[in-house]
């Protein structure tokens, strides 16, 4: 235990976040080995069983075996288990637990939780562990109570467990789903698409989980004072209504133009919605148009708040980038939001963060269309869902080989875990600046 105490203190609280995530992942693969996990009751290979434990922790929702068909009860709750590991967070729960335990949560700890849910001051940061566990495990469960009637009225007794475990799903952004033993393998939501009260539940769930704690503490604080809020969570909720309006819009003209107003309505309120890293679908996305994809796709790569259960670069990376470049366009110095300035080093983050999500996301869709010989387009539409930590699929994830599905895998874990994070940890201590280079003009654009 000693020795343990010592490794861990050796290593920096980025470090710290990616062999925790990684723990668990293997962990979750193991248990998913085991016979008692299996419908069939064989053993289920340790590709498939790490492809899921890694699809569950980071919340994506890719799979190469539908989750009610393969698992069992035993197998679908560890799957469940680790979505809500990977929703609120290794470290958080792993903080919630020592807390439990009535053991103090030091320096270290706390150090490591700040950088975990991207709080800007360590102050207070284990109170507000404490109250994102509480809301979480509020709405997850008011949403199953609420969704519950629909299902069970469809599927009897089992409709309690559809029930939560939906709805957890939801909130954590995960979009795993155990529909596929009663409406057919990777069919996702489809089958409630004109229900008005699961859209609803599951759409609200996938929001209120994506804002961010950071948001939630400001609306606990300052109600519906939006002016009191900090500028991080008023940038947040601004983003999300743009990236819900503007879809939504799209969807409702052009992809689902020939449907009734009601089921017209939902479907494209849903799918402006989940592509931000939830992974639910209740349409046919191999029927949606050229354009209709393009957004899917954006959205998906943008993902959600910071501090959230969802993945992608986040909402504040693209507000960030589309803020630098309004001051661009307007020749003013900084790029600034509700009155107040971006520091330069934030920019550069998040230039570096949208570099790198494009970077890995086109090499992988390289990669697999040379490997399985597939349309690069379709293969960018996977490897984008991917490191969005969303679980769209266009159905090619499951047919494909063992080396696209380790890209796709790398993709998840990069995508929830996070660039920077990764970066960090790989260059855990800083040097310091000894030498200032001169400037030198360089001509761009």
């Amino acid at each position: 235990m000693s020795r343990i105490r010592l490794f861990t203190r050796k290593l920096s609280t980025f470090q710290i976040i990616i062999f925790g995530f990684a723990g668990v992942i293997l962990v979750g693969a193991l248990l998913l080995m085991l016979p008692a996990a299996s419908a069939d009751g064989t053993r289920v290979s340790f590709s498939d069983s790490l492809f899921t434990a890694t699809s569950a922790v980071c919340v994506t929702g890719l799979v190469v075996r539908d989750t009610a068909v393969t698992w069992t009860y035993f197998g679908q709750a560890v799957i469940l288990v680790l979505i809500q590991i990977g929703g609120l967070g290794v470290i958080s729960v792993g903080i919630l637990l020592v807390m439990a335990s009535g053991k103090k949560i030091g320096l270290m700890q706390r150090s490591t939780l700040q950088d975990a849910l991207s709080a800007p001051q360590l102050g207070g940061i284990v109170k507000m562990t404490g109250f994102i566990l509480k809301v979480s495990l509020i709405l997850e469960f008011g949403g199953a109570a609420v969704m519950m009637p629909a299902f069970c009225s469809r599927f009897g007794m089992k409709g309690i467990w559809m029930s939560v475990f939906h709805s957890v799903s939801a909130f954590c952004n995960a979009g795993f789903d155990v529909m596929g033993s009663e409406t057919g393998a990777f069919s996702s939501l489809t089958s409630f698409a004109d229900n008005p009260l699961v859209v609803t539940v599951i759409c609200v769930l996938i929001v209120v989980g994506g804002i961010g704690f950071l948001t939630w503490d400001d609306v606990r604080t300052h109600g519906f004072r939006f002016r009191k809020y900090r500028m991080q969570s008023k940038v947040i909720l601004t983003i999300t209504v743009i990236l819900i309006a503007i879809p939504f819009l799209l969807f409702f003209l052009r992809d689902f133009a020939g449907m009734p107003a009601a089921e017209r309505v939902m479907k494209s309120v849903f799918q402006a919605i989940t592509p931000r890293t939830a992974g639910f679908n209740t349409a046919n996305l191999s029927a949606m148009s050229g354009a209709g994809r393009a957004v899917l796709v954006v959205l998906m790569l943008i993902g959600g708040a910071p501090g959230s259960t969802a993945g992608g670069m986040k909402t504040t990376t693209a507000a960030v980038l589309f803020a630098n470049i309004a001051a661009a366009f307007n020749q003013k110095k900084n790029a600034t939001y509700f009155g107040r300035r971006i520091e330069d080093d934030v920019v550069k983050k998040a230039s570096t963060i949208m570099t790198m999500y494009l970077f890995f996301s086109v090499l992988g869709a390289l990669i697999i269309s040379a490997a399985e010989v597939l349309p690069f387009g379709e293969c960018f539409f996977e490897t984008a869902s991917a490191i969005g930590t969303v679980g769209l699929s266009l159905g090619m994830t499951p047919s494909l080989g063992l080396a696209s599905r380790l890209v796709l895998i790398c993709l998840m874990y990069f995508g929830r875990v996070g660039g920077l994070t990764l970066l960090f940890a790989a260059v855990s201590k800083k040097k310091k600046e000894t030498l200032i280079c001169p400037t030198e003009k360089i001509t761009v654009g």
